[in-house]
């Protein structure tokens, strides 16, 4: 969807008060299950809490649940948690994720997966109307200028609506 979108997105997450709220619960619950032993959230510990956090989120923000319906994968969990910069030296040989640390992790996964289903969507809406679009004009008789921008006009159209939904 571009960079657009994903500050967007990004913005959304980060001003989003039920976001802050459920990474807060979540961070506490996991530093508890460890009984405290360590200073943050382990990275075998992130895949639970993303999907805690996905099950939270989906009943109380729309942008999850519109764009997000199933957690993360292991997969993209270890892709963002490449993308945001861990402090070394926060007290603890084992590495551990500090709250900041853990919600720039829960907003780059999720920023990610919103964004890639809304270019999906994307992708997938454009060929369709344009097929239509052009069974209509060859029906009709119109003329291959217009037609074009009859399918430019739905292009941006169906991308503008999608980044629109964005919003949450």
């Amino acid at each position: 969807m571009g960079i657009w979108a994903s500050k967007h997105v990004e913005e959304t997450l980060t001003h989003s008060h039920e976001f802050h709220m459920a990474c807060n619960s979540i961070y506490e619950d996991s530093v508890s299950l460890c009984q405290h032993l360590f200073p943050g959230i382990l990275p075998y510990q992130l895949s639970d809490a993303s999907n805690r956090l996905h099950q939270k989120l989906k009943s109380s923000l729309s942008l999850i649940q519109k764009w997000v319906p199933l957690p993360p994968s292991q997969v993209q969990i270890d892709r963002a948690l490449k993308k945001i910069e861990i402090e070394k030296g926060n007290g603890c040989e084992t590495l551990t994720l500090t709250l900041d640390e853990f919600k720039a992790l829960e907003v780059e996964l999720f920023r990610d997966a919103v964004v890639f289903n809304a270019g999906k969507m994307v992708l997938q809406r454009v060929p369709i109307g344009i097929g239509i679009i052009w069974g209509l004009g060859i029906g009709t008789g119109v003329k291959g200028g217009l037609m074009r921008k009859a399918m430019a006009v739905y292009s941006v159209g169906v991308a503008g609506s999608v980044y629109l939904s964005l919003s949450g």
